[in-house]
């Protein structure tokens, strides 16, 4: 047994390397078959949609804010990944006083790349994990230089109602490097909006994401008339959350909305 310091300050004893991993993260589940964990890999939630095998093959654990704590014991994991966010606390420390429970909890572009590194270290693939670090972080730099000025701009997350996102959130520091300027960047966490606050912001660009709310074309249709000098798109909700190794593709997403709205 290792200890490791997870991202919440926690010290957890973790078997060198782990062999029976469960991942209640959905990013986190993409980035343990990106590092080739999938024979350690024995469970993951409902919402881990990728990759699409594992999806379809692996045993599914609840979703990640509703764990089925007894499945979870069948399983006998000696290592659970969580996260502060997008896991229930009260599930998560229950696991806690049974298995190995590492704790995510990431805001910014560095925090996940700490994180990779972190688990690629806990699961035997150090090298591997500081390579994709690496990379991702060379690719965000890129896109930097990119950013001509910046555009006054929202990111709705959920409608009935409205919710956008803080200046605390892994959004907003994903909307900084695409070089939007969070108009609610003066709040934190999810805060409630309506169209006459959105009206009264004067932004110049309206993200709808595809998740957790799938917003889609009528939902541009009803907001324009509302906002007719606002440009309204469609964003894969993936690439602006998603903490794991889809970083990789997340760059050059960013490049084509950037070169698509100037």
């Amino acid at each position: 047994m290792l200890q490791y310091i997870d991202q919440l300050g926690r010290r957890v004893e973790i078997p060198s390397p782990p062999k029976r991993i469960i991942s209640l993260v959905p990013s986190i589940t993409e980035l343990l078959s990106d590092l080739g964990l999938d024979g350690e890999t024995v469970a993951i939630t409902k919402f881990c949609v990728h990759p699409e095998s594992w999806f379809k093959s692996k045993p599914r654990v609840g979703g990640t804010k509703t764990l089925h704590v007894a499945q979870v014991h069948e399983l006998h994991p000696d290592l659970i990944i969580a996260n502060k966010e997008e896991n229930v606390q009260e599930q998560v420390e229950e696991l806690a006083k049974h298995y190995p429970v590492w704790i995510s909890d990431i805001s910014n572009l560095e925090e996940a790349l700490q994180m990779i590194e972190k688990i690629g270290e806990i699961t035997g693939k150090t090298d591997l994990s500081i390579k994709m670090a690496d990379d991702i972080r060379e690719r965000f730099q890129g896109i930097r230089y990119k950013i001509a000025e910046q555009k006054k701009a929202a990111y709705l997350i959920w409608q009935k109602p409205f919710m956008t996102i803080g200046n605390d959130t892994f959004i907003h520091d994903m909307l900084q490097y695409c070089g939007f300027q969070n108009v609610f960047g003066n709040k934190t966490r999810y805060p409630e909006t309506n169209i006459e606050e959105l009206k009264s912001l004067d932004i110049e660009l309206l993200l709808l994401s595809s998740e957790p709310f799938p917003f889609n074309q009528k939902h541009i249709e009803e907001l324009q008339p509302y906002l007719p000098q606002t440009r309204i798109i469609l964003v894969d909700g993936e690439m602006f959350s998603w903490y794991g190794s889809r970083l990789l593709l997340a760059p050059e997403y960013f490049k084509n909305i950037i070169s698509d709205i100037n």
